[in-house]
């Protein structure tokens, strides 16, 4: 889907002005503002991508807003207007939320953060995926079965393959990775799309869930 044929959806229970649907829709995006949580209907709106702001929310022991971790398994969702120390980023990345944008950011910063998300990006600072990942693969190393199927998997992903998912797995954009393996953006996105076909995974996120648990058998297929 193309990142414009998403409606985005903003939970915003402020009376300030919503700035970051007020400039999405400038540059085209169709946007959608809820005050009332009870409005929001989000079952089977798969062209929908959904901004949360802590602001107003329940939130759980890290911060993070239950409906924001309640949704994240159905449907694209990020959280917006963060203050800066009030949450625990792992603890949302490891809930599937995509992404982070901060109150002290940037508005053109957090343009770039929105645009890479509905674009099907994890927008999170590197060091923070590279630690999850590499605490996560640690962990895999007390486990050396795996199933059969899986097996065939990694059977199936070729070499460059299995290098864009350790790219991908380290936060790199298709940018970073087509200059990386001096190839063209287009031919990174289809890398990528054989990967989610091979993996069955949707998204970059349950890519990345895929690539932690089994990332040390995939780097000694040969």
């Amino acid at each position: 889907m193309s990142s414009n044929m998403y409606e985005l959806v903003f939970l915003h229970q402020l009376s300030a002005p919503c700035n970051l649907a007020i400039l999405a829709e400038s540059i085209g995006f169709k946007t959608r503002i809820i005050k009332h949580v009870e409005a929001l209907a989000f079952e089977n709106q798969s062209n929908c991508f959904y901004f949360i702001a802590p602001k107003g929310a329940a939130i759980d022991s890290k911060g993070v807003p239950l409906l924001a971790a309640r949704m994240a398994n159905d449907v694209p969702v990020a959280l917006y207007q963060v203050e800066r120390g009030s949450l625990d980023q792992e603890a949302a990345l490891l809930l599937g939320i995509r992404g982070i944008l901060f109150t002290d950011q940037r508005m053109d910063l957090m343009l770039t953060g929105l645009r890479k998300m509905v674009s099907d990006e994890l927008w999170y600072d590197r060091p923070l995926i590279s630690k999850i990942f590499r605490r996560l693969v640690q962990h895999q190393e007390h486990h050396n079965q795996i199933p059969e199927d899986k097996a065939a998997i990694m059977q199936m992903l070729t070499g460059r393959e299995r290098t864009v998912i350790k790219l991908v797995s380290s936060g790199a954009r298709n940018k970073e990775i087509a200059h990386r393996l001096c190839i063209s953006e287009h031919t990174v996105k289809a890398h990528i799309s054989s990967i989610f076909r091979k993996t069955q995974s949707r998204n970059r996120v349950e890519l990345l869930r895929w690539a932690q648990t089994y990332q040390r058998h995939l780097e000694l297929v040969n």
